[in-house]
């Protein structure tokens, strides 16, 4: 994904690229603990399924940023399929419980953006796979 919301061949693994690497250098904590950090809150982001999808939100590609802070603090942007989307309530606390279950996180605070909108070229090989999009 490019930073005005577009997205080309390879966009999806940029992006996947882009949280982890702004996981990394918006943290002054050592190297190790926030590359741990980081694979952790990767990890806890893809146990969260939208209710009516068969995809996590991760692979979705509704994760739009993901800042740890000094603090272990997290701050996530993400958005939703749809403003209309009937898990609107419940996703971003699904999000915020994934991530607090985390050893060593603090407060978790989790923001829905709508810009850019979602559309399915945000989604992963993998998403697309799962849901036969191709």
């Amino acid at each position: 994904m490019t930073q005005d919301g577009s997205t080309s061949e390879g966009a999806v693994a940029a992006d996947t690229d882009a949280v982890r690497a702004n996981l990394a250098q918006t943290s002054a904590l050592p190297p190790e603990e926030t590359e741990r950090l980081t694979g952790d809150i990767v990890a806890a982001l893809k146990t969260v399924f939208d209710p009516e999808i068969p995809a996590d939100i991760y692979e979705l590609g509704l994760i739009y940023k993901v800042d740890i802070g000094d603090d272990r603090s997290v701050t996530v942007e993400m958005t939703l399929t749809t403003p209309n989307c009937p898990a609107a309530e419940e996703l971003p606390t699904m999000v915020e419980n994934a991530i607090a279950s985390i050893p060593g996180i603090g407060k978790v605070d989790v923001n829905i953006v709508w810009d850019p909108m979602w559309t399915p070229d945000r989604m992963s090989d993998e998403a697309r796979l799962v849901l036969n999009m191709w």
